[in-house]
């Protein structure tokens, strides 16, 4: 079963999963939809998804990053990036686009800028529970600084692949997963840092409460 969201007008649909998505099936789903989306016969659509825990290696994934190999199944994930964590608890969002299209201020055929809209649409949404997130120049994602303690921790984490300018895989967003399971690879290749989560960060909110944050932010983004 499923919940979709929709504005009216907005050619873009919303779906939001139930239950647990194993990693194929979305990866199958996204496939099929993509080249729909390029054939001009399926709209455009936003799927949010948990998975069971896992780790998923991106295009620039290094064997030795993956510190624990046998905690959890491991996929190819074919996106950019490196490893990254899936598993309950996290909000991941499958965003796929038209890219040549323009999408609110993300302009045609510009890969950067899409990128830095996924961002902006974390950003707005961790802003909406009194969160600031934060750029840092060369670490993919989104942080939450300590500034009591020196410190900053990875709340959100972007992939992207295009395919004949459709884009999928997307974002995700840690809402209250077992920040322990992160403990099998190093995120996105970065040792230095931790990784957090709105209920890490005291927010008591769930996960209909990010999705309901997730959709208000897009429409100020890519809206």
């Amino acid at each position: 079963m499923t919940e979709r969201l929709s504005t009216p007008g907005n050619t873009i649909e919303w779906d939001i999963g139930d239950g647990l998505t194993a990693y194929p099936d979305a990866l199958a789903r996204m496939t099929d939809r993509v080249a729909a989306i390029r054939a001009g016969t399926a709209r455009e659509l936003v799927w949010l998804v948990e998975h069971p825990p896992l780790y998923t290696a991106g295009t620039s994934a290094k064997p030795e990053e993956l510190t624990d190999p046998n905690r959890f199944p491991t996929f190819a994930a074919g996106r950019g990036g490196q490893w990254t964590y899936h598993g309950p608890g996290q909000r991941t969002g499958y965003v796929m686009l038209d890219l040549q299209k323009r999408h609110g201020s993300v302009p045609p055929q510009d890969i950067r800028c899409y990128v830095n809209g996924l961002e902006e649409w974390l950003i707005r949404t961790l802003d909406r529970f009194n969160i600031k997130g934060e750029r840092r120049q060369g670490r993919v994602g989104i942080w939450v600084a300590d500034r009591a303690r020196g410190t900053e921790n990875k709340i959100g984490a972007i992939g992207v692949r295009v395919t004949r300018w459709v884009s999928w895989h997307g974002i995700a967003l840690n809402v209250e997963p077992n920040l322990a399971h992160f403990g099998g690879i190093i995120p996105c290749g970065i040792k230095e840092y931790g990784v957090t989560s709105l209920a890490d960060q005291g927010i008591p909110a769930t996960m209909h409460d990010a999705d309901m944050a997730l959709k208000a932010a897009w429409d100020e983004v890519f809206g």
